[in-house]
C-alpha cells in the first residue's frame, strides 16, 4: 500500500540488487570454472585485431560519452588460447579503467608485439590511480582498495581475481603501474609462444 513514487523506487532499488547479484554470481560461476583442473582451456587460433575492436567498443559503450577511448594496434597477431578467457581477461581490464576514471579522462588500449615476440596488450588511464600498498593484493577476490567507492562503481570484487586466473591458465603476466591522481596502466604479457604476427600488414 505504497504511494506510485514509492513503489517504483522501492521496485527500483530491487531491480538493481538482483543485478547486482546476477553479475556476482556469474563472476563466482566464472572463477570456479577457471579454477577447476577438470575444465582445460579450449586453445585455438584467433586473430588479435578483431578481439581489440571489440574490446574497444565495448570501452565506448560503457562509457557513454564521459571519457576519451583509444585504441592502438602496433602489430596486428594470432594468438594461441581461449578466445572467450582472453577476451574476459581483456574486458575486465577495460571496465575497471571505466569505472576508476573520472568523466573527462582518457582511457587508452594498446596492443604491441615486442621483439622478444612477447604479445602485450595494454589498459593505461587517467583515473584515481592506486596507493603502491594496495597493488600486490588487487587480484585477491573481493579485495578492496576503497569499500565505499568500489560498491559505487557495482563492481564484485572479482574481476582482477578472474584477469589473474585467465592469464595463469595461458602462462601469461599481468603487469601494474600506477600513481594516485595519475592513473594507472594495466599491462598483459602473452608469452610469444603463444603469439604469432600476422604475415600481412
Amino acid at each position: 500500500d505504497l504511494e506510485p513514487r514509492q513503489r517504483a523506487r522501492y521496485l527500483g532499488l530491487m531491480h538493481e540488487q538482483t543485478r547486482n547479484m546476477h553479475r556476482l554470481v556469474d563472476d563466482l560461476l566464472a572463477l570456479s570454472a577457471l579454477e577447476s583442473e577438470h575444465n582445460p582451456p579450449h586453445d585455438g587460433e584467433f586473430a588479435v585485431v578483431p578481439l581489440l575492436l571489440q574490446v574497444s567498443a565495448d570501452a565506448k559503450a560503457l562509457s557513454r560519452g564521459e571519457h576519451e577511448v583509444t585504441l592502438d594496434v602496433g602489430a596486428a597477431a594470432g594468438i594461441t588460447g581461449d578466445r572467450g578467457e582472453i577476451a574476459s581477461a581483456f574486458g575486465n581490464l577495460v571496465s575497471n579503467a571505466v569505472r576508476y576514471t573520472p568523466p573527462g579522462g582518457t582511457i587508452r588500449l594498446a596492443w604491441r608485439v615486442d621483439p622478444d615476440g612477447t604479445g602485450v596488450f595494454a589498459v593505461t588511464d587517467t583515473g584515481i590511480g592506486i596507493a603502491p600498498e594496495h597493488i600486490p593484493r588487487l587480484t585477491e577476490r573481493f579485495y578492496r582498495v576503497d569499500r565505499g567507492r568500489s560498491r559505487n562503481t557495482g563492481g564484485t570484487g572479482l574481476g582482477l581475481a578472474i584477469v589473474k586466473h585467465v592469464l595463469i591458465r595461458h602462462q601469461a603476466e599481468l603487469e601494474i603501474r600506477s600513481d594516485p591522481g595519475v592513473g594507472s596502466t594495466f599491462a598483459v604479457r602473452i608469452p610469444a609462444r603463444r603469439v604469432h604476427r600476422a604475415s600481412a600488414p
